[in-house]
């Protein structure tokens, strides 16, 4: 699953379409994490709404990489320091190792990247090779993320993702002998005939796997992919909403049990091992995005590139970004925004990180949320209770508009 900000910002007004739009037109201040999206993919799995686009030559990749850094060379300007960087996709892994390598090298050339603290790069378990991941670590990435999705056959047959469990063993392992530490599995679970007790199953060998971080999301059915058309057609008969609540709540009790405490609604780490990148998005900070339908925020301004590969690869010789919607949210916005996605955190909304007074703009919603025991407030913040994290969507819905 690749890293991009969650779907829960068009709650707001629709974005419109962009004329031209420049780093300089964007105001200052610094960037925190840098996302780059690579679209290659051997297959599309039938769940996935991310873009991205399958048989393509080793010779489109590296002409991708050479307009990938011309559109960093249009950010040079603003002389970005991020402290985090996220390869997603796609499968950035596709790439030739010879062409990544250039990508890694033209980062460094282009981008003050000596703050960065965290690398991420999404592996697919089939694929990952030795000396790839070799090339990776010594190249300064330091943290992989597989998309294991599940431990059970059927299952990933289901979800149209062509690897085998073992792979994600074989992955994890290669990962290690490469140097890295720090290692993240993606799982899913509310796959169509999916038991508790294989869900169960799932858990426990990601567990013994002893990785830093496991994201588990339960499946959503996107307007736009193959699963949703499958489900409207009755080739299967999808879980329901109470076997969904069940698995979500034993995989809160189960790995917080193993060490791993859930400090986002989706993600679990062991201490000191969340993932850096995405609190960026949840805590509302400047990123830009490279590639096609990379997302970026800077400064209240929030942006799209075009999310097709030719049209993206027309655009960015043109020397202004190339953006396909752009729109600029209020400061109410940007606070009604920023309060939405840290109610997903474990620590949940901190009162001293605003400027404004939240116990006044939010004055209702506080106490209808809190006399509904969907929230606890004290007198530093507020945040999802047990009850709350069932319908947190609904809850944050609440502070659209102030």
């Amino acid at each position: 699953m690749s890293s991009l900000p969650l779907a829960t910002l068009t709650h707001f007004a629709p974005l419109t379409p962009a004329s031209t739009l420049t780093a300089d037109d964007l105001p200052a201040g610094p960037v925190d994490a840098l996302y780059v999206h690579i679209p290659f993919c051997f297959h599309k799995c039938h769940y996935c709404d991310f873009y991205s686009i399958t048989r393509q030559t080793p010779e489109r990749m590296h002409a991708f990489v050479d307009l990938l850094l011309a559109e960093a060379d249009l950010w040079r300007t603003r002389h970005p320091q991020p402290c985090t960087i996220f390869f997603g996709g796609g499968t950035p892994s596709l790439l030739p190792l010879d062409a990544m390598q250039r990508l890694l090298q033209g980062l460094h050339d282009r981008f003050d990247l000596s703050h960065v603290n965290e690398w991420t790069i999404e592996v697919n378990p089939a694929t990952a090779d030795a000396d790839y991941l070799h090339a990776l670590f010594n190249a300064g990435v330091n943290r992989l993320s597989f998309g294991a999705q599940s431990f059970d056959e059927a299952e990933l047959k289901i979800l149209e993702r062509h690897h085998a469990p073992a792979d994600v063993d074989r992955s994890v392992q290669l990962a290690r002998d490469a140097g890295f530490r720090r290692i993240n599995l993606d799982l899913i679970y509310a796959i169509p005939g999916q038991s508790i007790d294989s869900w169960q199953r799932s858990l426990d060998r990601a567990m013994r796997l002893e990785t830093t971080h496991l994201s588990c999301y339960g499946l959503t059915y996107e307007s736009n992919t193959a699963m949703t058309v499958r489900k409207r057609l009755g080739h299967f008969t999808p879980a329901t909403d109470d076997t969904e609540l069940m698995m979500f709540d034993l995989t809160r009790r189960a790995l917080q049990a193993h060490g791993l405490a859930w400090y986002e609604i989706s993600n679990y780490a062991k201490p000191g091992e969340e993932c850096r990148h995405n609190l960026a998005y949840w805590h509302g900070r400047n990123y830009i995005g490279l590639g096609p339908s990379a997302a970026s925020h800077v400064g209240g301004h929030r942006f799209k590139n075009r999310p097709h590969l030719r049209e993206w690869e027309q655009a960015v010789p043109t020397r202004t970004l190339p953006v396909i919607e752009h729109e600029r949210l209020t400061d109410a916005e940007r606070v009604s925004e920023r309060v939405m996605l840290e109610l997903r955190l474990r620590q949940g909304v901190q009162f001293a990180d605003y400027s404004s007074d939240l116990r006044a703009q939010f004055v209702s919603q506080l106490k209808q949320l809190q006399s509904l025991q969907l929230i606890w407030i004290d007198t530093t913040g507020f945040g999802l209770t047990e009850r709350g994290l069932h319908v947190a969507d609904a809850v944050a819905g609440e502070f659209v508009g102030g």
